[in-house]
């Protein structure tokens, strides 16, 4: 799908959401996101091996990423301008430009190739993107179907604070609502499903008496 197909409504909404956000955006939102810095380190990236993220947001996953893996070859993917731009100068900033590759895409529906000239990834992320992606199911299909032999996906999102108190879970929604955010209640299901389909391994683990969820499938190779 090319950046003149995208969805309009859905590319708009985001812009519009993150017009001004993105500027204090990683400030924020290391309050409540958590689990992330934790994805980064289980991803164990292959030497020079390559990564794609599915909704890179400003950029900051990335950047984290790059520090832990300086062999590895990264790519992001986002539909907001608006992040792609924050993004974009967040990597510059740190001299990464040479091992970043970013590209304006919708995660349910994108050629890799077209976008980045490479079919296959040996890791993709999401990372609390799947719960402001409509028909986040077909992102979850788009990631597998993106991954090389042996790769693996990795996914953290918001769980369903299942051992919070109530008042802090109806808190919470109310918050998130504000920002176009939904947990997945069905994630854990869906990406369990689909390793069973494709024969492919899964792990998942509660984080934060169930604040967030996050889960690996793997292919072997």
């Amino acid at each position: 799908m090319s950046a003149t197909d995208l969805p309009a409504s859905h590319a708009e909404l985001m812009d519009g959401v993150y017009r001004w956000q993105r500027h204090i955006y990683d400030v924020t939102r290391k309050y409540y996101l958590l689990g992330r810095d934790r994805l980064i380190a289980g991803l164990e990236v292959p030497e020079g091996g390559s990564v794609l993220e599915l909704g890179c947001g400003t950029g900051r996953n990335i950047v984290l990423a790059a520090s832990h893996y300086p062999d590895a070859r990264f790519f992001g993917l986002d539909i907001s301008t608006e992040m792609l731009e924050t993004a974009g100068a967040a990597i510059a900033r740190e001299g990464l430009s040479a091992k970043v590759s970013l590209a304006r895409g919708d995660a349910t529906d994108f050629d890799a190739k077209a976008l980045f000239g490479i079919e296959r990834f040996d890791r993709v992320f999401v990372s609390y993107s799947l719960s402001m992606i409509p028909g986040w199911e077909k992102t979850a299909a788009a990631a597998l179907a993106a991954l090389a032999p042996g790769g693996s996906l990795h996914v953290v999102d918001f769980g369903q604070q299942e051992g919070l108190p109530r008042w802090f879970r109806a808190m919470l929604r109310g918050w998130l609502r504000k920002f176009h955010v939904e947990p997945r209640a069905s994630l854990r299901d869906v990406l369990e499903s689909e390793s069973q389909r494709r024969s492919a391994t899964f792990r998942f683990k509660t984080l934060y008496r169930g604040y967030a969820w996050l889960a690996v499938v793997g292919f072997r190779k």
